[in-house]
C-alpha cells in the first residue's frame, strides 16, 4: 500500500469516527445545547456535496466515507433541531438507560 492510500484511509477513518462521540454524547446526555445548528447545517451540506462529487467521479471511497459522515452529522443536526420531547423519544429508542 502506498502512502497516498494510507493517508486516504486514515483521513476517511478520522472523518468518519469524529462524529461518533458527539452522536453518542447526545444519546447518553440528551443535551444538544452546545451544538451550533448553523455549523452542522454547513457540515451536512458539505458531506452531501462530497458524496455527490464522489458519485460523479465514481469513487467509492469518497462515496462511502462521506455518506457515513453525512448520516452521522445529519443525525446530530436533526436532534439539535427537534423539540425536547422528540429528542428524548429518539434517545430512549437508541439507548433506554439514560
Amino acid at each position: 500500500m502506498n502512502w497516498v492510500a494510507v493517508a486516504g484511509t486514515l483521513a476517511a477513518l478520522c472523518s468518519t469516527i469524529s462524529f461518533v462521540p458527539q452522536a453518542w454524547r447526545f444519546v447518553r446526555t440528551r443535551d444538544t445545547g452546545a451544538i451550533s445548528p448553523l455549523t452542522y447545517s454547513l457540515t451536512v451540506t458539505g458531506f452531501a456535496l462530497w458524496t455527490a462529487y464522489g458519485v460523479g467521479l465514481g469513487e467509492w471511497p469518497l462515496i462511502v466515507t462521506n455518506s457515513v459522515c453525512f448520516v452521522l452529522s445529519a443525525f446530530i443536526l436533526t436532534m439539535t433541531l427537534l423539540p425536547r420531547a422528540k429528542k428524548e423519544s429518539v434517545a430512549d429508542t437508541i439507548d433506554p438507560a439514560p
